[in-house]
């Protein structure tokens, strides 16, 4: 029987999380948009005013994942919400239950900080996640489409042009 645990990161996590971050990107095949250097995920993470915040899951003492999150907040609602930025399981713990564990952990901290909302976005051609997302009650939000200012185009609009 494996021993599973979910655990705060610590700074001493900080390249194990970008190594998970990286691992994740070139899942993704976006390996080199992952530019996060480990002094920027210690600075978020463990710097004077965190507002993102990290776990890990163990099995049997080695890291399996981890997943990053931040609150957002619903003025519909009048709550906060937790929005899942980044959820990860190395190949070879997939299927143990430690992606479901981090999702639950998730769940659990949401309802502690009286959020109304548990947020993430998934990729459309990853369906072993969307199946596994559906599987536990998870719907897509479909009404909604995400629009992203980046780069060149976020520096124009900023400064007017």
């Amino acid at each position: 029987m494996t021993n599973l645990t979910i655990r705060p990161a610590t700074p001493e996590d900080v390249g194990l999380i970008r190594h998970f971050v990286r691992e994740l990107a070139e899942y993704e095949k976006a390996l080199e948009e992952a530019k996060a250097s480990e002094e920027d995920f210690h600075r978020a993470l463990f710097g004077d005013n965190p507002k993102v915040w990290s776990v890990i899951c163990e099995i049997d003492g080695q890291p399996a994942g981890f997943a990053l999150y931040f609150l957002n907040y619903s003025t519909w609602t009048g709550k906060h919400g937790l929005f899942l930025e980044d959820l990860y399981v190395s190949p070879e713990y997939r299927g143990s239950g430690a992606g479901k564990a981090l999702l639950r952990h998730l769940a659990r901290t949401a309802v502690e900080l009286d959020c109304r909302r548990f947020e993430w976005n998934v990729l459309d051609w990853n369906t072993p996640a969307i199946d596994f997302y559906e599987s536990f009650g998870a719907r897509p939000q479909s009404e909604w489409v995400g629009y992203r200012l980046t780069g060149q185009a976020l520096k124009d609009f900023a400064a007017g042009n």
